[in-house]
C-alpha cells in the first residue's frame, strides 16, 4: 500500500482521522469535491446532512475506483460543509458511518473540515474532494 497513516506524538488524537499520511506511491489522483448527488444528477438526502454525507462519500469512492484506487489510498480529503457549526459533527459523523458501512472501510486520512456559505446549488449540504496514491 501506499499510504502510511499516523498521529505522530506531540499532536492529539482524533478519532475520526489521522494528522498525518505519508505517501510512496507513484500515481496521484485527484478527486474533484464530490456532492450529494446520484448518477442521474439527482440530489440525493435534500435537507440531511447525514444522508448527503453517505452519498458524498459513496461518490467519492466510486471515482476512486474508476481510477484503480480505494479509500485505504487516500492521502487526504478536503470536506465543505454549509452554514457549519460544530453541533452539526453527529450528523456528519452519522453520514460517514453509513458510508464506512456500506464500503467495508473507515476512511480515517487526514482530513480538513471547513465551513461554507453555499455550494454549487442549494439543495447541497456537503463536498468531499479527495487526493489519493497509488502505486
Amino acid at each position: 500500500m501506499a499510504i502510511t497513516l499516523m498521529n505522530p506524538e506531540g499532536l492529539p488524537e482524533i478519532d475520526v482521522y489521522r494528522q498525518v499520511s505519508v505517501a510512496t506511491g507513484s500515481k496521484l489522483v485527484f478527486v474533484a469535491g464530490q456532492v450529494a448527488w446520484d448518477a442521474e444528477g439527482r440530489t440525493v438526502g435534500e435537507g440531511d446532512l447525514a444522508a448527503q454525507t453517505e452519498r458524498c462519500y459513496l461518490n467519492v469512492a466510486t471515482a476512486l475506483a474508476a481510477a484503480g484506487a480505494t479509500f485505504d489510498d487516500v492521502a487526504k480529503l478536503n470536506v465543505q460543509v454549509v452554514d457549519w457549526t460544530p453541533d452539526k459533527m453527529p450528523l456528519l459523523l452519522e453520514g460517514i458511518a453509513r458510508a464506512s458501512a456500506a464500503l467495508g472501510t473507515t476512511p480515517v486520512p487526514p482530513a480538513t473540515l471547513t465551513g461554507v456559505a453555499a455550494l454549487d446549488v442549494p439543495e447541497h449540504l456537503i463536498e468531499v474532494e479527495a487526493t489519493a496514491v497509488i502505486d
